[in-house]
């Protein structure tokens, strides 16, 4: 038999082991495009191959109403926004279950011919959640309960006037600060004490574009990038200066992606027949250079945003997913894949969600396009625009009132 001592060992070892599964933390998916704006999940133990007909559905949530908006999931909580009997509202679910834990109102409804409702993603911080609704609607929820902390409207406050297809920003959390954009003179990017509301600074006079801002510490200074309606700005977190601007990238339709940052470099895009350009980042007397390094029409991010992998960017240029060098917008491949839609990255695959309903599973690799799998959720009247999302061995996929939830755990 074993020695006492040995036996103790033994159980120790146990002790530590079982401490260190309890310390994994979870692949959550806090807010847009993930725990780190880049489109890419933590997450580990994945299918890398679906059954025929697509993995297990874990559960499926009807009654989100009409709208875009994505899921957030943090603490055993789903959380997004809809539309229905003339309201926008939040709402959050059961992670395990799909069960819905609360709803609450959260301004008008947004009415629009190509489909209304909310665009925009929650973010969940800690245990509160931040939400803006596509009429400017925005407000500080506790997440487990759905209690109002506070709530302003940013076009009334700021006099700002909505854009063609409604508010889409999805709310950066930084610190403190909370950073949206109401799109006003004098007040186009505004940073909020996320505790109250309370504005810390404003910035510049753009009108508001549909992408989302992004923080980095590029050319040595930290700061929040992001696509306004007339260009890639970029603005000082500590008091909202302008750093640097880039205009070739922005049409005067509807600019979308939210930039890519790698290092002191930034690739941003948009559609439209414009295209996309890398800049260098660079210090300069306490501010920022942005130099351009190219700019091409080869990746024309339209809706969607490209992932980075890698030394390659993968997302759509208009309808057709395309592998692109990041550093020297080289194509590697171009290919019509499951049509034109959404793209985000798990664990070396590809995640992508055609507008029609169609999801499919690829290999990251600038060899060419590797498809795994595919099956399809059912498409309604409006082109399913929503985001994928996997967290915690599950993929959400939204179809306006539809929340479908699949089991992709290879464990």
């Amino acid at each position: 038999m074993p020695s006492s001592r040995v036996l103790v060992t033994l159980f120790l070892a146990c002790l530590t082991f079982l401490a260190c599964l309890t310390a994994l933390p979870a692949a959550d998916w806090q807010q847009w495009r993930g725990p780190d704006r880049d489109g890419i999940s933590k997450e580990t133990g994945l299918l890398q191959k679906w059954p025929e007909g697509g993995p297990p559905l874990a559960w499926k949530a009807t009654g989100l109403g009409e709208g875009f908006a994505s899921v957030a999931v943090a603490n055993g909580r789903v959380i997004t926004q809809g539309q229905a009997s003339g309201a926008q509202a939040i709402i959050a679910f059961d992670e395990a279950t799909g069960r819905q834990l609360w709803k609450v109102a959260n301004g008008d409804a947004y009415l629009d011919r190509r489909g209304g409702g909310p665009r925009g993603t929650p973010t969940i911080d800690d245990e509160t959640v931040y939400v803006l609704g596509s009429n400017g609607s925005l407000a500080a929820l506790e997440a487990a309960s759905g209690n109002k902390l506070w709530n302003t409207n940013l076009l009334s406050r700021f006099n700002g006037r909505n854009i063609n297809w409604g508010i889409s920003e999805s709310p950066l959390v930084d610190g403190r600060q909370l950073i949206v954009s109401p799109g006003a003179s004098g007040a186009s990017v505004v940073a909020l004490d996320k505790s109250n509301g309370n504005v810390i600074w404003k910035s510049l006079d753009d009108e508001a574009g549909y992408s989302s801002a992004i923080v980095t510490e590029a050319g040595g200074v930290r700061q929040y990038v992001l696509l306004t309606g007339e260009a890639a700005v970029s603005v000082r977190a500590d008091d909202g200066k302008q750093l640097w601007r880039y205009s070739r990238v922005s049409n005067s339709t509807a600019n979308i992606a939210t930039p890519v940052i790698r290092g002191d470099r930034v690739f941003v895009s948009s559609d439209y027949g414009t295209g996309g350009g890398l800049l260098e980042l660079s210090a300069n007397a306490g501010g920022v250079d942005a130099k351009e390094v190219y700019f091409n029409r080869d990746m024309r991010n339209h809706y969607n945003t490209a992932v980075l992998i890698g030394e390659h960017l993968y997302g759509y240029s208009s309808s057709i997913l395309t592998c692109m060098n990041f550093d020297s917008g080289e194509v590697a491949w171009q290919d019509r894949a499951v049509g034109k839609g959404q793209v985000i990255a798990a664990e070396g695959l590809l995640y992508l969600l055609s507008e029609d309903g169609v999801v499919g599973l690829a290999e990251v690799t600038p060899e060419g396009y590797r498809e795994r799998s595919r099956f399809s959720i059912p498409s309604g009247e409006y082109p399913t625009w929503t985001l994928p999302v996997v967290a915690n061995g599950r993929l959400y996929l939204r179809e306006q009132d539809t929340l479908y939830v699949y089991d992709i755990s290879a464990r």
